[in-house]
């Protein structure tokens, strides 16, 4: 029928096969191949039923999101599952792989569905701000009931073929021969002279009305309990509450209106931005230019929160690890910190004891350097000192063998510096995990001035292992993260000292939607950690640049954050939410009086405009300077290491979307009382003359 869909008649069954790898996204081709061919088969004479499948591993994950946003073209999803469910013989999904979103919805137009065993199905267009508009919230809840129907919708979690089975979703599922297996089931509702069945009819998951009355008031208790309720979630509630008792047209109208207001949404295009943005991270020069090294064991080098944490992680991800301490006692203290992780995951039903075993067996330490010598990549991670750093890499590069990747887990610290500490700096690289290494996502892979393109390519595949979310940032002080992130710390710092109150910023920020405030994030990661590197940064600090001492009075009173009961805020004995602190705000107080400081109003508008226009214009320059490669991947660094809003974007997308011309124009305003630190990035002035935006940039 196309190059993307055909027809193939097997005895009387005809049997329509999508072929658009790599998951037989539902793009214009697809949806125009499939009406094409649902038509020439409803018509055949010779056919009397329909298989409807997917070529390759999977049969359709969904709709081709590259169109959102743009001119859909005819037939639009909708049309083509009306036509396959008004056919007048059978139609039969025979599902393997994923069908999800879109796809699903095509199964739940067909008049039957079988799959594999192995196969899952799902509703995922929470994630991207949307939800079924293709029919789903009319046949599903006719399907399988309205509570299965809100549980999918809602959470967005695919569900295994032998669930759905249960469910009533699933007429058959089989263990192996999908199509074979397909074939016969068809062949047998031929011979059994089998209904033609369409979904939009059915009554036997809305007929109980008490039940629908039980699923709605559940669902709407369980989006109050969301951290944060989309519009497409109150939308889900609204099409499946209207539908059940709507006749199709109406219903098919009502949801596609709803859609369609979630789609345009700010909520939706920062969640798709984010959605392709996170593809895009991996795609790197380097990995473009080679393959990776060898990944087959790796050492870690300390044994402290850091390196734990890393070697769970590699340890989760089935690599053999060897730890590496400097004597016996903190070599013992290590493997204690690995086994309390497997405990902890043992304790909560996450792993069997047999499985914990089989990790931890994985596992090695010592106290010899030699011990490393064939490994294919280390990791350093030690104190955040430079001279620490140099002293560990001499010794790898006296005893693990060239070829090797040697990585350092720095947070700020010059990579070629710690590079040069060996006679091979062009085999390291900069590895940036997050605490939690093997519980947070992101991985700042920072690239040395000159580095072999498979060194960064192992970076990166790591990172895959590892099911981390990677990004490649240029050495500079900070990377991308932290340097972003001292800006708008310091933009927070000055309106504190200015008269806004440190716990009225951190609620603007939460409201805005992160999990916790910038003080709130200081007192968890520690105080003396930013302490340690203003001191370093002290010499070199430009003698016209702002400085606010209130942190360091808090420091200096030994007030390091949820560690020692009071930073910010004040902490009671094993709480993690702090209580403010007027003896903080004392401080605040003593600190404007000795600057010469008169403290004024901020709004909440002003204080939240300030903080994410420091970090728009931070993130900026990052770009200019190649520090970043693209505006979205200073987006990922946010979203995944810092709490940005998902459904926001990132802040280069917010930025977008806020309008670039206001972001200069906010901080052309503020530049008049500080013009140093409020210098707008020329990447910003040169999009806004052109009338381009960080957008265009992503390519």
């Amino acid at each position: 029928m196309s190059k993307v869909v055909t027809l193939r008649q097997i005895g009387a069954i005809g049997v329509i096969e999508i072929q658009n790898p790599p998951v037989n996204a539902l793009g214009h081709a697809v949806r125009e191949g499939l009406m094409d061919a649902v038509s020439a088969a409803d018509d055949n004479l010779e056919i009397s039923a329909i298989i409807i499948t997917g070529a390759g591993r999977t049969f359709p994950a969904g709709a081709d999101i590259s169109e959102f946003g743009g001119q859909m073209l005819e037939p639009p999803l909708p049309a083509v599952i009306n036509r396959i469910e008004s056919c007048q013989k059978p139609v039969v999904a025979a599902i393997h792989g994923t069908a999800l979103g879109g796809g699903f919805e095509i199964a739940l137009g067909c008049h039957y569905r079988v799959a594999d065993a192995n196969a899952k199905v799902g509703l995922p267009e929470i994630h991207i701000g949307v939800f079924p508009g293709a029919g789903g919230t009319v046949r599903l809840p006719r399907l399988a009931g309205l509570a299965v129907t809100f549980d999918m919708m809602i959470s967005g979690k695919p569900i295994k073929a032998g669930k759905a089975e249960s469910l009533g979703v699933l007429d058959a599922v089989f263990d192996a021969d999908l199509l074979d297996n397909a074939l016969a089931f068809t062949r047998a509702l031929i011979d059994d002279q089998a209904i033609v069945r369409p979904t939009s009819r059915m009554t036997q998951g809305i007929a109980d009305t008490a039940a629908n009355e039980a699923a709605i008031a559940a669902a709407k208790a369980a989006l109050t309990r969301l951290p944060k309720r989309l519009m497409a979630h109150d939308a889900i509630l609204r099409c499946v509450t209207h539908n059940i008792s709507a006749t199709l047209e109406d219903a098919l109208a009502f949801e596609r209106e709803n859609f369609v207001q979630c789609m345009t949404g700010d909520e939706s295009q920062g969640l798709v931005h984010a959605f392709f943005a996170d593809r895009l991270s991996a795609k790197v020069p380097e990995a473009g230019r080679a393959k990776p090294r060898s990944l087959a064991n790796i050492a870690v080098v300390g044994g402290g929160t850091m390196g734990t944490g890393i070697t769970c992680a590699a340890l989760d991800a089935g690599i053999p690890v060897t730890m590496v301490e400097r004597d016996a006692d903190a070599l013992a203290r290590g493997r204690t910190n690995v086994e309390k992780v497997y405990a902890r995951h043992v304790e909560k039903g996450r792993l069997t004891d047999a499985e914990r075993d089989e990790v931890l067996a994985r596992y090695q330490g010592t106290t010899e350097f030699a011990d490393i010598a064939e490994v294919d990549m280390v990791i350093e991670a030690v104190f955040e000192r430079m001279d620490v750093k140099k002293d560990v890499f001499k010794q790898l590069d006296q005893h693990v063998r060239q070829g090797a990747v040697l990585a350092s887990n720095t947070s700020y610290l010059d990579i070629d510096d710690i590079a040069n500490a060996t006679s091979r700096p062009s085999d390291v690289i900069g590895l940036h995990f997050f605490s939690p290494a093997n519980v947070m996502k992101l991985l700042e892979i920072v690239i040395p001035s000159q580095p072999h393109d498979d060194a960064v390519a192992t970076g990166f595949q790591l990172a895959k292992q590892l099911r981390k979310m990677p990004v490649r940032a240029g050495n500079c002080d900070g990377f991308i993260g932290n340097r972003v992130l001292g800006v708008y710390a310091a933009a927070a710092m000055h309106m504190v000292e200015d008269g806004a109150s440190p716990y009225d910023i951190d609620r603007v920020i939460t409201e805005f939607g992160y999990p916790m405030g910038p003080f709130s994030m200081f007192d968890l990661a520690g105080g003396d950690i930013g302490w340690e590197t203003r001191k370093r940064k002290e010499p070199t600090r430009p003698p016209e640049e702002r400085y606010v001492h209130i942190a360091d009075r808090l420091c200096e009173n030994g007030w390091f954050g949820q560690k020692t009961g009071r930073g910010w805020y004040r902490y009671e004995p094993g709480a993690r939410r702090g209580q403010p602190d007027p003896e903080v705000l004392a401080i605040i107080d003593a600190e404007r009086q000795r600057q010469g400081v008169q403290a004024r109003l901020f709004s909440d508008d002003d204080i939240r405009t300030r903080y994410l226009c420091a970090m728009v214009n931070e993130g900026a320059n990052c770009v200019l300077d190649g520090t970043a490669l693209r505006p979205s991947d200073v987006d990922i660094t946010k979203l995944y290491g810092y709490g940005f809003p998902r459904w926001r974007g990132g802040p280069m997308k917010w930025a977008d979307m806020q309008g670039l011309d206001k972001i200069l124009a906010a901080i052309e305003h503020y530049a008049q009382d500080d013009a140093h630190f409020w210098k707008p990035s020329p990447l910003l002035v040169d999009l806004v003359a052109k009338g381009n935006t960080f957008a265009s940039l992503n390519k």
